[in-house]
């Protein structure tokens, strides 16, 4: 007699929910997959796209592929009703709605920017988390550039709008600083030579140091880089209020810009806010061990949206993946009735791209710094890339960089 296969509803297509749906295990589950984003983004590779280093599509790859017997829904998950294992989603297109039946949930749903509430953030200011905010900040900066190219423009309008700042010293912001400022150098300075003497880049950053979860060792070594790149450093300085050309800081400071990208850190999305579930103080789901929503022994949650008790992993793509991974292997035993052990993280390190050909490798067992590190950077992450075509665009960027230069076409 033929079993019915429970129905599977994955939310999300970060790298814990993508990691799942690689290796979920299709005969067993009846998978479907709801998200408002249609790929699977390679995250740690975003910030080389604002530039050109790396072109959009070469760290994309489409969810519809990934898994050819799931199904995949391109919607919001607006609501959860445990109470009759059903939710609720939102054509992420035209907004039309509908109701999806679940025997398993698990939501993988990521984090958005957090804005803190300063005023004029949502309004001005660009995040840097999807490949739809690298587009707008390449746009920006181009089009920076051509508008202080005006003649006659006043010179205080130049500099202003040649004055990029960056919000957020954590890898993140520390790493578009570092690409703006190797674009700067190696490629607009031939496109536009009377113009890159009047650019400054600007990191904030609220805390004592840049890049606080790596050794201080290599936090200091990246200060003394940024120096030496002309990129100025402002520790200690607290954005209270953006406006449109100009933001200020908690020292009573003004500081114009012509671009600024916010990059401090996440926050929870609405669906995970609203719903009735035990949270922890920033309003990430609370699990156990097995990624047990608490209460519930058929709702999941894992990524940057939860958190397990007594347990403080960092919201990095490596925790996603493996915890992704690790669920794929779990509902797979379960469903043949085999035991499943709680999930262990292992650490494998922290990279990060510095600018100048230099990067940091913060290893369990080494501290790297410089050319050699970043060459160990680049292969890193590019055997990390998902498919053999990303790997293969990925590199074919990275040549075309190299000899023809970044590409400073605004279209």
């Amino acid at each position: 007699m033929k079993t019915t296969k429970q129905k599977l509803i994955i939310l999300g297509s970060g790298f814990a929910s993508f990691s799942t749906l690689k290796n979920i295990d299709t005969n067993l589950y009846d998978v479907v997959v709801v998200s408002p984003r249609n790929h699977f983004l390679f995250t740690p590779l975003l910030p080389s796209t604002t530039v050109g280093t790396i072109e959009f599509r070469s760290i994309i790859e489409p969810v519809r592929t990934a898994n050819k017997q799931a199904t995949f829904y391109h919607a919001y998950c607006t609501r959860i009703d445990h109470t009759t294992n059903t939710i609720t989603c939102k054509n992420a297109l035209d907004g039309n709605e509908f109701s999806l039946h679940f025997d398993i949930l698990v939501i993988g749903v990521g984090a958005i920017s957090n804005t803190y509430g300063i005023p004029g953030v949502e309004q001005y200011a660009l995040p840097l988390k999807e490949l739809a905010d690298a587009r707008a900040i390449r746009q920006r900066i181009i089009e920076n550039f051509e508008r202080a190219s005006t003649p006659g423009l006043p010179f205080e309008e130049r500099k202003r709008l040649l004055h990029f700042v960056v919000v957020g010293g954590g890898p993140t912001g520390v790493e578009f600083a570092a690409e703006l400022h190797d674009f700067l150098t190696e490629d607009l300075v031939d496109s536009y030579p009377a113009m890159v003497p009047d650019v400054n880049i600007t990191l904030l950053e609220a805390g004592e140091q840049i890049l606080n979860t790596f050794d201080a060792a290599l936090s200091d070594y990246t200060l003394r880089n940024f120096q030496r790149q002309r990129i100025s450093v402002r520790l200690k300085s607290q954005v209270t209020t953006v406006l449109e050309k100009e933001l200020l800081l908690n020292d009573g400071s003004h500081v114009p810009y012509g671009l600024l990208v916010w990059s401090t850190g996440n926050t929870q999305t609405p669906l995970v806010q609203s719903l009735p579930f035990e949270k922890d103080r920033t309003s990430r789901l609370i699990t156990d061990e097995f990624f047990h929503v608490k209460g519930f022994t058929h709702i999941y949650a894992y990524g940057d949206c939860a958190t397990i008790e007594g347990q403080a992993l960092p919201a990095t793509s490596q925790v996603a993946q493996q915890e992704g991974n690790y669920l794929a292997r779990s509902l797979n035993a379960l469903a043949k009735n085999k035991p499943v052990q709680p999930f262990r993280y292992k650490h494998y390190g922290m990279l990060a791209y510095i600018g100048s050909n230099k990067a940091l490798a913060d290893l369990p067992q080494v501290k790297g710094k410089g050319f050699s590190t970043w060459l160990f950077w680049r292969s890193a992450y590019l055997t990390k890339l998902v498919r053999w075509k990303n790997k293969i665009l990925v590199i074919f960027d990275w040549t075309k960089a190299f000899i023809f230069g970044r590409d400073a076409s605004r279209f």
